[in-house]
């Protein structure tokens, strides 16, 4: 029970942190429609691609999801290192709590603010013309889920042996970018040349868009029960491997 009251506790303080910022509730929804409706109108009429019988809006909405679910989740692991510089992490780890249920109950307080932004773009899937039923809402949130669970414990695995902003922000800029662009989030990830294909199927974040993108358009590359059992293993391994660093960085072992 102590377990399940601190992972608790430390979930209700990053939730309330992330909802007392209402600007970035606001930029974090408004930024992602700018891309569906600047990014998508423009290169859509300059796009057109056989493999996809879909307008170009609609088929980079999921893509748009993982986006923001993959910037909001990795980034808000600056969190750590914000707390570690004040002093506030000192205090969390002299509860009487294991170092696991800190990694999870921060895992999930980011997975919630993913989710909530998540959620929100779902429910304005009618500006591209899609019609959100409520199974395809509720398989969706429940991908959104996992995705955001294994995103936030990457970003937390890379807070764990970061001691500065800076440095957490540079290993970021050698990570998001390429995950976001080798997701096919933006171009269909069939018929691309064979190394290419390689690194796409690498990225995790592929398996997520790809099963929204089933999800909400019909339309995939692969089994959706593929999709969801690689986001699954993704999320364990990231969440066991985040807790470990976070043990031993703490403890002064590494």
């Amino acid at each position: 029970m102590a377990e399940l009251e601190g992972i608790y506790t430390i979930w209700l303080r990053e939730t309330k942190r992330y909802i007392r910022y209402k600007s970035r509730i606001v930029t974090s929804v408004v930024t992602p429609l700018l891309w569906l409706i600047i990014f998508g109108t423009g290169l859509g009429a300059a796009v057109r691609f056989g493999q996809v019988g879909i307008d170009y809006q609609q088929f980079i909405f999921p893509g748009i999801i993982g986006q923001t679910i993959l910037f909001t989740s990795v980034f808000s692991g600056v969190s750590v290192i914000i707390d570690r510089q004040y002093g506030f992490l000192k205090e969390i780890l002299v509860a009487p709590i294991s170092r696991s249920s800190v990694v999870m109950g921060k895992a999930l307080g980011i997975s919630t603010a993913s989710l909530i932004q998540g959620v929100i773009l779902l429910l304005l899937s009618f500006i591209v013309g899609i019609s959100m039923t409520i199974p395809c809402f509720l398989v969706s949130t429940v991908l959104i889920v996992l995705i955001s669970l294994g995103l936030a414990c990457l970003g937390l695995m890379i807070a764990s042996f970061t001691d500065s902003m800076e440095g957490f922000n540079l290993i970021l800029s050698f990570i998001v970018l390429p995950m976001f662009l080798l997701s096919g989030a933006l171009f269909p990830i069939t018929g691309l040349p064979e190394w290419l294909q390689f690194a796409v199927y690498l990225n995790p974040l592929t398996y997520g868009v790809d099963a929204l993108r089933f999800t909400i358009l019909n339309e995939s590359v692969l089994p959706l029960y593929v999709n969801s059992a690689v986001l699954l293993g993704f999320a364990t391994v990231t969440v066991l491997t985040s807790a470990f660093l976070f043990s031993k960085k703490e403890q002064g072992l590494m």
